[in-house]
Protein backbone atom coordinates (compact mmCIF):
# COMPACT_ATOMS: atom_id res chain seq x y z
CA UNK A 1 0.00 0.00 0.00
CA UNK A 2 0.85 3.45 -0.51
CA UNK A 3 1.94 5.95 2.63
CA UNK A 4 2.36 9.19 1.86
CA UNK A 5 6.00 10.78 2.84
CA UNK A 6 4.80 14.26 4.22
CA UNK A 7 1.57 15.01 6.45
CA UNK A 8 -0.56 17.45 4.82
CA UNK A 9 -2.11 19.67 7.12
CA UNK A 10 -5.65 20.12 7.82
CA UNK A 11 -5.60 23.70 5.48
CA UNK A 12 -4.46 21.70 2.95
CA UNK A 13 -7.00 18.87 3.38
CA UNK A 14 -10.15 21.07 3.62
CA UNK A 15 -9.23 23.49 0.47
CA UNK A 16 -9.14 20.35 -1.52
CA UNK A 17 -12.79 19.01 0.15
CA UNK A 18 -14.24 22.73 -0.55
CA UNK A 19 -15.68 21.49 -3.65
CA UNK A 20 -17.68 18.68 -2.04
CA UNK A 21 -21.46 19.70 -1.01
CA UNK A 22 -24.68 19.16 -0.94
CA UNK A 23 -26.51 20.30 -4.02
CA UNK A 24 -30.32 21.54 -3.66
CA UNK A 25 -31.60 19.10 -6.61
CA UNK A 26 -33.83 20.74 -9.48
CA UNK A 27 -37.36 21.01 -8.84
CA UNK A 28 -40.18 20.90 -12.04
CA UNK A 29 -43.89 21.63 -11.41
CA UNK A 30 -46.14 18.67 -12.12
CA UNK A 31 -48.21 18.95 -15.33
CA UNK A 32 -51.25 16.99 -13.45
CA UNK A 33 -51.34 19.08 -9.87
CA UNK A 34 -48.90 21.67 -10.15
CA UNK A 35 -46.62 20.65 -6.87
CA UNK A 36 -42.95 20.80 -7.00
CA UNK A 37 -41.48 17.16 -8.25
CA UNK A 38 -38.16 16.24 -8.56
CA UNK A 39 -37.01 15.57 -12.31
CA UNK A 40 -37.78 12.23 -13.76
CA UNK A 41 -39.68 11.18 -10.27
CA UNK A 42 -43.50 10.37 -10.00
CA UNK A 43 -45.39 12.83 -8.09
CA UNK A 44 -45.70 12.07 -4.90
CA UNK A 45 -49.12 13.83 -4.39
CA UNK A 46 -51.08 12.69 -7.62
CA UNK A 47 -49.06 9.78 -8.52
CA UNK A 48 -48.32 11.14 -12.55
CA UNK A 49 -46.03 10.66 -14.35
CA UNK A 50 -44.92 12.79 -17.91
CA UNK A 51 -48.43 13.10 -17.99
CA UNK A 52 -49.09 9.65 -17.55
CA UNK A 53 -50.73 7.59 -13.64
CA UNK A 54 -48.08 5.71 -13.23
CA UNK A 55 -48.67 5.18 -9.66
CA UNK A 56 -52.87 4.50 -8.29
CA UNK A 57 -52.78 6.66 -4.97
CA UNK A 58 -54.92 5.36 -2.16
CA UNK A 59 -57.57 7.51 -0.87
CA UNK A 60 -58.21 7.22 2.96
CA UNK A 61 -61.18 9.37 3.89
Amino acid sequence: MAHPKHKISKTRRNKRRTHYKAVAPTLASCSNCGTAVRYHHVCPECGFYRGKLAVEKLVTA
